[in-house]
């Protein structure tokens, strides 16, 4: 049985009017424009489109990376607009989760002790034991492995499970089959919506792979640093 945490009735994400350009003069580059998106708790949503449309800019304000120039963002019931640096740090720490393209795991780690460092880096109020979530990703047989004996899928979950181990509000996903066959890269997904559905985390997953879109409760796609309505 895993050790699920009661859904908070405060939205995951929630982003109103968010603008965002890089550069300037006639190197401007319109990255975000008036984007809004609400994500609840327990929900899994998806954002497609094409490379350059805004869907890392996306993920890099949700998560607290990037300062919008107008527009609001809140995690939970913090806005990132106003909360101060150091706030922000730790509130990337125990309140947000990131997963990576390739898992991003520290070489010289073994499975179990990747998913301790967020616990290293600082006090976490509720954090998840870190064998039973590898057991909630089918990973306890790997718990002692370095990552160079690991599959590309492997990593993923391992990745996964880190990312949780704080208990986030928010999960925020980058491309995280690219590197992946069709059959791990459903096997992420539909690990990915087990555990947003199960643990109350809102989910935000960039991806070019229609293929896996079936196991998301709504997607989005971005055109041009717009994101448009939900899609069928």
């Amino acid at each position: 049985m895993s050790d699920t945490k009661t859904i908070t009735t405060v939205a995951g994400l929630q982003m109103s009017g968010v603008n965002l350009v890089h550069g300037d003069g006639e190197s401007t580059v319109v990255a975000l424009a008036d984007v809004s998106l609400t994500v609840e708790p327990g929900e899994f949503v998806a954002v497609v489109g094409p490379s350059g449309s805004g869907k890392s800019s996306l993920l890099a304000v949700a998560g607290g990376l990037t300062r919008p120039d107008t527009g609001r963002v809140w995690v939970g019931d913090t806005d990132l607009a106003v909360v101060p640096s150091r706030r922000l740090t730790e509130l990337r720490r125990t309140q947000i989760g990131f997963v990576f393209q390739s898992g991003n795991l520290l070489p010289a780690l073994s499975a179990v002790d990747q998913l301790r460092l967020p616990l290293a880096l600082g006090p976490v109020a509720e954090p998840r034991n870190p064998m039973k979530l590898l057991a909630d990703v089918g990973m306890t047989h790997r718990a002692h492995h370095r990552p160079n004996k690991l599959s590309g899928g492997e990593r993923q979950r391992i990745g996964i499970a880190r990312a949780l181990m704080t208990r986030p509000r928010l999960l925020l996903v980058d491309e995280p089959t690219a590197a992946l066959d069709r059959s791990r890269s459903q096997e992420v997904v539909a690990l990915l919506a087990q555990e947003t559905h199960e643990h109350g985390v809102a989910t935000v997953m960039v991806t070019h792979d229609h293929d896996v879109l079936h196991h998301c409760d709504k997607v989005y796609r971005m055109m041009d640093g717009r994101l448009d309505v939900a899609i069928d």
